[in-house]
């Protein structure tokens, strides 16, 4: 049986392997842990179409969600443990719950949220996962913000919390500005949260409202890859 998906997915699309990513996913998982997952999460990456550096000034912000996100097939544990394996960088890592250290790489993201949900009170529980991303790192499409919102579902469904957007996003940003080190604003963690399926999203910064605005029927938004990496933790 396919385990259901928690998040807004559009279409998928197939990788160097011919596999979409959620197929990718579940089939690692399978291989790394045995068994299926019970879960799979995904959250789109973003692209913005008015109001760059504004979020962060309190302003008004026109981002949308892409079809490009980041998956996450899980299931949950009976402890406090956390072992996640990355397709992308190839490697896998374990943190506990209840002993939380700064570290390096992709995997402070995943800490930084189970640090911040904790932070606010959230009883959390430990899962076994394999996550993979469709959305170009450093390509400004906000893959960590991708990646920590898909992390933020994966620990809602794991310990059976509601899922609420806009908490999700104060927390993601959260979680990025004082565990990571990057100070972003809220846009990307809020559209990629709270987007819709063939809609922009109007989001007012100062008071966190959102209002969604549906694309004319045949739309197509081109985003172009121009090569330059940018990392934002440097800035």
């Amino acid at each position: 049986m396919k385990p259901p998906v928690d998040g807004r997915a559009s279409r998928e699309i197939a990788g160097r392997d011919g596999l979409a990513a959620e197929t990718r996913a579940v089939r690692a998982f399978a291989e790394r842990f045995g068994g299926e997952p019970t879960l799979v999460v995904h959250a789109p990456g973003r692209v913005n179409l008015l109001g760059e550096h504004t979020d962060y000034n309190e302003g008004f912000v026109l981002p949308m969600a892409l079809h490009l996100g980041a998956w996450i097939a899980l299931r949950p544990r009976a402890d406090d443990r956390v072992v996640l394996r990355s397709l992308d960088f190839g490697e896998e890592q374990a943190f506990e719950l209840g002993r939380l250290h700064r570290g390096q790489g992709w995997i402070e993201y995943v800490k930084g949220i189970a640090w911040a949900l904790q932070e606010a009170g959230a009883s959390l529980r430990g899962w076994d996962g394999v996550v993979t991303g469709e959305v170009p790192i450093g390509a400004g499409l906000a893959s960590s913000a991708a990646l920590e919102v898909a992390a933020a579902r994966a620990f809602a469904a794991a310990a059976d919390l509601p899922w609420q957007p806009v908490t999700a996003a104060r927390l993601a940003q959260r979680a990025e500005n004082e565990w990571v080190g990057v100070q972003c604003g809220i846009m990307d963690q809020l559209v990629i949260a709270a987007g819709r399926e063939g809609h922009a999203l109007l989001i007012d910064c100062r008071h966190l409202t959102t209002r969604p605005i549906p694309l004319p029927p045949g739309t197509v938004v081109a985003v172009l890859d121009t090569s330059t990496r940018r990392d934002l933790v440097d800035s």
